[in-house]
C-alpha cells in the first residue's frame, strides 16, 4: 500500500535548484521534495506522498494521524522497521547484525 503520510519538517535546503526538506515521520526520517510547497518552513507539517510534500497540515491533525498509523502498523508497512533495516545494513562482510550482538 502506498500512503500519504504526515511529517514534520526538520530542515530545508536547496539542492541543485530544488528545494528539499528533511522530514520526520514519527521517528523515520526521509528526504522530501518541496516543489509543490516551496514556502514550507522548519517545524511545519505536511502530507507527503512518494517523496513529495503535497499539502500543509496542522500539528494536531498530523500527530493524530501518525498515532493512528502507528497503532495500525501502517508506518512500519510503509517505511519498514528502522531497527531491522539498521541490523541488515551491509558494511562489506554482510554481518553487521552479528557485530551488534557481540
Amino acid at each position: 500500500m502506498c500512503l500519504a503520510v504526515p511529517g514534520r519538517v526538520l530542515g530545508v535546503e536547496d539542492r541543485d535548484g530544488t528545494r528539499m526538506a528533511t522530514v520526520d515521520f514519527g521517528g523515520v526520517v526521509k528526504e522530501v521534495c518541496l516543489e509543490y510547497l516551496p514556502d514550507l518552513q522548519v517545524g511545519e507539517y505536511a502530507i507527503v506522498h512518494v517523496g513529495f510534500a503535497l499539502q500543509r497540515l496542522d500539528e494536531e491533525s498530523a500527530r493524530r494521524t501518525l498515532e493512528l498509523f502507528e497503532e495500525l502498523g501502517m508506518l512500519r508497512e510503509e517505511f519498514g522497521d528502522p531497527w531491522e533495516q539498521a541490523a541488515h545494513a551491509d558494511d562489506g562482510d554482510g554481518d553487521l547484525a552479528g557485530e551488534v550482538r557481540r
